[in-house]
Formats: C-alpha cells, structure tokens, sequence
C-alpha cells in the first residue's frame, strides 16, 4: 500500500506530542503508552488520536493504560474517537472533543480569491485582543486566537478588526491554525480569506498547517482550503471511583 506522506507528517505530530515512545500502528489498530508529560491531552487526562486507521492512545499513569489498552482493543479503531462509544465502555468524569483533524500539503492548499484587504498585526495586538474579548468567552477559547506565535491576519470594519487568522508553531514542525470571526460578520466568507492568508505563511515558513475544529461551520472553511480531514481527536479523565469497581 502506498504511504500518504500527508497522513505520516501529521502522525509525527502526534507522536511527538505523547512525549513517551510510541508509534501509530502501521495497520489498522492502536498503541498505549504511559505518559504523564503527554501533550495530546490536559495533564492527569488520557488522549486518544486517530489518524489514518490506527490510533495512538496516552495515559497519565500505568493503571490507567492497562485498562485502556484492554478495553479500548476490544472496539472498532473507527469508534476510538466517539465520545458515545467510549463512555458506553469505559467510567469517565470528564470529556473534551472529539475534534476533527485536517491538514493541507503545499500542492494541495486552494487559496480563498483576494475579495478583501488582508492586514498583518504583531500576536496580541490591542485590535486583535478587542475582537477576542468581544466574542462569547467559549467562542474565544475555541479560536486560540490569544495564543499565536505567528503574525495575525485581519480584515476590518472600519477601525475594529472582525476577522483573524494566525498560528500556533507545534511541535514537530507544525503550525495549528487559529480562526476567529465576531458573531455579525459571519457567513460572509471573511474567516476564509484570514485563514488563507496564515495558512499561506505557514506553508512559506515550512510548517505543516493543521486544523482542528468541531463545528461545521469551521470544518466547512477548512476543506475550502484544500484541508484533508485525516482522523480525530478526544481527550478523556477517568472516573477513579469507578475505575476501581471496573479492574475488581
């Protein structure tokens, strides 16, 4: 079977990020590994990535991937992500996700038509932080927009910013884009011209564009982009309680 060189970057991604020894089954099929530095994941949570047909599946302590490499083995690798199948078999407090994963190869990238003028802002540029603080807190915390190591991509409405694109430099060359819109601008395809224009410099730079979103809407701009939805992503904290009924 031919390698998707596409698919094997953004596997190094993740496999980067467990901060432990681990690798995506080369088949169909998934690796554990115990990592309590894993970055897939918020500290004392277990991460799971699906990429391709094979997952690679952190956890912040021994016990824990002994009962996930257990349990989670006995499930299609196509469900490992579903946050329905894998509260059905396994006690958990907390669940964040699952996110879609998209990624987009320079030969790939479809650029949106320049309808609007694109300006560049330094990260945590005063207009930039205004549109982040007048969004819904969830909306903001969503984008990552405050977060960016890259300049900021913006378009305007008179004086106030309402559309910004820019990036996170990862681990292992990658650049997780960042996109945020003000609620009254939206549909009018200004998170599409903004992503463009970061996603351009991402791949200038070298870096490997990703994406993650839930909503469709986002999802939506992505593919537009040429992004290829390659697997998913769901963070999980056991229940320890529960856990414990569970290994008796």
């Amino acid at each position: 079977m031919a390698v998707d060189p596409l698919l094997k970057q953004a596997q190094g991604v993740w496999e980067t990020l467990a901060a432990a020894p681990v690798s995506f089954p080369e088949a169909v099929g998934l690796s554990v590994v115990t990592s309590p530095a894993s970055q897939i994941a918020p500290p004392s949570w277990a991460g799971i990535v699906l990429l391709g047909e094979s997952a690679i599946v952190t956890a912040p302590t021994d016990r824990e991937a002994q009962v996930l490499r257990r349990i989670l083995a006995g499930m299609a690798t196509s469900s490992l992500t579903s946050s329905e199948a894998v509260r059905a078999v396994l006690p958990l407090d907390e669940v964040l996700g699952p996110a879609v994963l998209g990624y987009v190869s320079r030969g790939g990238f479809r650029p949106a038509p320049a309808s609007r003028s694109v300006e560049r802002l330094a990260p945590g540029h005063r207009d930039l932080m205004a549109l982040v603080q007048s969004v819904p807190s969830e909306d903001a915390g969503e984008s990552g927009m405050d977060e960016i190591t890259s300049a900021a991509f913006v378009v305007r409405r008179g004086a106030d910013v309402v559309a910004a694109a820019g990036f996170q430099v990862w681990p292992a060359a990658a650049a997780h884009l960042c996109v945020l819109t003000a609620p009254g601008e939206r549909g009018r395809g200004l998170a599409r011209q903004v992503a463009s224009a970061a996603v351009a410099q991402a791949l200038a730079d070298g870096l490997l564009p990703q994406w993650r979103a839930r909503p469709m809407a986002s999802r939506n701009v992505a593919r537009a982009l040429g992004f290829r939805e390659l697997g998913s992503q769901l963070s999980i904290r056991l229940d320890p309680e529960k856990l414990l009924r569970l290994e008796s």
